[in-house]
């Protein structure tokens, strides 16, 4: 057998990973039909491996709608379901738990691959390893999360559930970044503004998604349907902003302050965005510097442009989810052009190192 080029091995190994990125994003918009349709609560048992079948008979079903039944979601607001209404929420938080699942397994085999081969560099294969730990820990996570609601809620904790959305946003960034890292460039000397606002960008975007997963944990998409003013003005007075005590419980479990905050987030980064633009056209960047400006500035348009029809409409499922995928491209846009802007030697370089040094003779 002929060993592959080390430019076929290094074009498999980004493949590998922008898949796992498409998967992960797959599983975020499912994810964020699960919590539209309010079926994150319908499997009520974590089992990693024999939750893999769902139920395969009548009794089974049975069994899965009498454990649903005894939890506070089902007496406050679904009372009354019949087998086959629960059968639909059901399907969606099990296909959710199943994507997560699959992708474990998609990214588990081809790395141990792939480290058999001697085709990783040491640095790759620490990060990647990283991932892999911070991918256990994200399946933790959302029992974690899910537990929240069976004993005392009628849905889950949106703290819990912001954790969980940011974590697998966070390794679909790491992803994305690792991809980018493996890509040839021309080397670019950007200006130490363009870096610091490619980040600042990067944290604003994860900071929106912590808040867009706090005002979903809330339902407060679906109160205040005005805008540009809210609850009466542009500003709300500050005595509904800040009523609960200790004050700061208000930035996460006050409706109305969590959706301001929102919004406040949507125009900084609308800002910025537009600002960073600006500046990559003023001080010449480069073209890739400046389309990256461009079309991020223009995706952040657009995401807030699906944000106002959200809300204006009450959050319907198609635009929600709509608002959702979106976020996902300024998430890898912004993550790309921070990579582009930040300093680094040529990690594909080091996969021809590593690859060399594992061949034979």
């Amino acid at each position: 057998m002929i060993a592959p080029t080390d430019t076929v091995t290094n074009r498999a190994i980004r493949w590998w990973l922008v898949s796992i990125a498409a998967l992960i994003a797959i599983m975020v918009l499912v994810g964020g039909a699960t919590r539209l349709t309010e079926s994150g609560l319908s499997i009520v048992e974590w089992k990693p491996v024999a939750g893999v079948l769902p139920p395969l008979d009548q009794e089974q079903w049975a069994r899965a709608f009498e454990a649903y039944q005894k939890i506070p979601q089902y007496h406050e607001l679904n009372a009354g379901m019949s087998l086959g209404e629960f059968k639909t929420i059901f399907w969606w938080e099990w296909s959710h738990r199943l994507l997560g699942r699959a992708i474990g397994v998609a990214y588990l085999l081809p790395f141990l691959w792939f480290m058999w081969r001697g085709a990783l560099a040491p640095e790759l294969r620490r990060r990647l390893w990283i991932i892999f730990g911070l991918g256990g820990l994200q399946g933790a996570v959302g029992w974690w999360m899910v537990a929240s609601g069976l004993s005392q809620r009628v849905e889950v904790s949106q703290y819990r559930l912001a954790t969980h959305l940011v974590l697998a946003l966070l390794i679909y960034a790491a992803i994305v970044w690792t991809v980018r890292r493996l890509s040839e460039r021309r080397p670019l000397a950007p200006s130490f503004r363009l870096k610091v606002t490619s980040v600042t960008l990067l944290v604003l975007t994860f900071v929106q998604l912590y808040l867009g997963a706090l005002v979903a944990g809330l339902r407060a998409g679906k109160i205040y349907n005005t805008w540009p003013e809210i609850d009466g003005g542009f500003i709300p007075a500050t005595e509904r902003l800040f009523f609960e005590t200790p004050w700061w419980r208000n930035l996460f479990d006050n409706s109305l302050t969590v959706q301001f905050e929102h919004r406040m987030a949507a125009y900084a980064l609308f800002v910025f965005a537009v600002l960073h633009a600006f500046d990559a056209i003023r001080s010449r960047a480069g073209s890739s510097v400046v389309n990256g400006a461009l079309w991020l500035a223009v995706m952040i348009t657009v995401q807030a442009t699906l944000g106002i029809l959200t809300l204006l409409n009450a959050a319907p499922i198609d635009l929600a989810l709509a608002h959702q995928g979106v976020a996902i491209v300024v998430l890898t846009l912004t993550v790309l052009q921070a990579e582009r802007l930040a300093a680094r030697r040529s990690e594909k370089r080091s996969q021809k190192l590593a690859y060399a040094a594992a061949r034979p003779g």
